[in-house]
């Protein structure tokens, strides 16, 4: 019971969050925001769900909900091709939460002995360990990706002509046509 609280208590912070900070950035509030604050809210919780209280849950949700606006501007700014958010959700917000587990803890909170976050006197340790994790699976992650495009490259390339590419992937790899009420907009 105690992880759904958490875990939906994080998610609608983030939802608020989003929402205000996309309205106050962009004049608006902005659906697509709103639903990457929900998304953004549940990954940056679900690593501590279990060992943060509630009241934790919301501060690491609202501050997962303004993360998410902000990365996803700052990915816009720096044209990084990504269209759904999808690093602003799952890297930033997973890297985040991550970090989270070693600020927030509390010891026992669910019967789990985590020790105490730096926010909950347990000092340095736990943030310290996270953080060699979050650095580990960065660095790892890295190097394999980096050897699989390669190798995806070098054997059977990696991209597609630039007719398939303006025509839709959807259609050329899949025979169907995801979003035709785009198609005349993206060819134009």
């Amino acid at each position: 019971a105690h992880i759904v609280v958490t875990t939906n208590t994080a998610a609608i912070m983030a939802i608020l969050t989003a929402t205000i900070t996309s309205w106050l950035i962009q004049g608006k509030p902005d659906l697509t925001m709103l639903v990457n604050g929900a998304l953004a809210g549940l990954v940056a919780i679900t690593a501590g769900c279990a060992f943060v209280s509630v009241s934790s849950a919301a501060v690491i949700g609202a501050i997962a909900g303004v993360l998410v606006v902000l990365s996803v501007i700052f990915f816009d700014r720096m044209r990084v091709d990504d269209p759904v958010g999808a690093l602003s959700v799952h890297l930033v917000n997973g890297v985040f939460g991550t970090l989270a587990v070693g600020l927030f803890a509390q010891n026992g909170i669910t019967g789990a002995q985590t020790g105490n976050g730096l926010f909950f006197g347990g000092g340095w340790t736990l943030l310290w360990h996270q953080l060699l994790g979050v650095l580990s699976v960065g660095v790892f992650v890295f190097v394999v990706t980096l050897i699989v495009w390669t190798i995806l490259a070098a054997t059977m390339g990696i991209r597609v002509s630039r007719e398939e590419e303006l025509m839709g992937l959807d259609l050329g790899e899949h025979g169907q046509e995801a979003y035709p009420d785009f198609q005349g907009f993206l060819t134009k």
